[in-house]
């Protein structure tokens, strides 16, 4: 048996919040709507099958409920920021070769955005 993909399941009861924040904010694709779940991700099917099991989130922060890589931190940082959504940890370059901030999403969950220096 081989795993092909991992999806993260959110609830939400506004769906126009989703599209705000991860498509026209971070950029990702719609993949996948059928009304009641939309689906967004990379349509480059390069995109890496991970989970992560953590006791804490690396420097003393929380566990990110989602880690979303990119290219550009302080692009994705200052578009957050300039959107209006809650800062709460960054930007930093850790010890372990990554800038990351960590910000809340519009239903409370925390996200961590990285990048490999």
């Amino acid at each position: 048996m081989k795993v092909n993909r991992i999806v993260s399941n959110i609830e939400v009861k506004d769906m126009a919040q989703a599209q705000r924040f991860y498509q026209e904010i971070l950029g990702l694709d719609l993949l996948m709507d059928l009304g009641w779940i939309r689906t967004y991700g990379s349509s480059d099917q390069s995109m890496t099958v991970q989970i992560s099991f953590a006791r804490e989130g690396g420097s003393g922060t929380p566990v990110p409920d989602i880690s979303i890589e990119v290219d550009d931190v302080d692009a994705a940082f200052g578009a957050m920021k300039a959107a209006g959504f809650a800062v709460e940890y960054g930007p930093v370059d850790e010890p372990w070769g990554v800038r990351r901030f960590y910000v809340r999403d519009p239903f409370g969950k925390l996200v961590n955005i990285l990048a490999h220096r």
